[in-house]
């Protein structure tokens, strides 16, 4: 008796997402464009990052570690978050979808972020207003 295996790639090759257009600007020998130096997506945005994400290791512990729930140390915990989330998601959109080769989708992402950062900024008002807030909610699941 013989057995047939076939491979893993045996079925069809199909790509999953196909290459974008593929343009080349000028000739082989012109120099690559230098863009213009913008400080602001330099060592400043890169400071900012790293201060908000520093800054959220007290908001995290300080309610806890207190004792007291303040509705104003919960607002500024919300704050960060989603501050430190769309920043985190905005390095995402950046990295991985190329602007010059999918300018639409690049756009589409954009807006997505930023759609998805005000409904999520929105749930957390309602929550903190409307609710017990982030602090006594991860505090009731904590003890749970």
């Amino acid at each position: 008796m013989s057995s047939r295996v076939a491979a893993f790639h045996a079925s069809g090759r199909q790509a999953i997402l196909p290459p974008g257009p593929q343009v080349v600007h000028g000739t082989a020998n012109d120099p690559a464009p230098v863009p213009e130096p913008q400080p602001g997506h330099g060592s400043y945005h890169w400071t900012f990052e790293r201060t908000i994400a520093i800054t959220l290791i007290p908001l995290t512990i300080a309610p806890f570690a207190a004792g007291s729930l303040n509705p104003v140390m919960d607002a500024i915990l919300v704050a960060t978050l989603i501050i430190h989330s769309h920043i985190g998601f905005e390095s995402v959109v950046i990295d991985y979808i190329p602007g010059k080769r999918f300018p639409k989708t690049l756009a589409l992402f954009w807006w997505g972020l930023r759609a998805a950062t005000l409904m999520v900024a929105v749930g957390f008002y309602e929550f903190e207003t409307n609710d017990v807030g982030i602090t006594e909610a991860i505090k009731r699941v904590w003890t749970a």
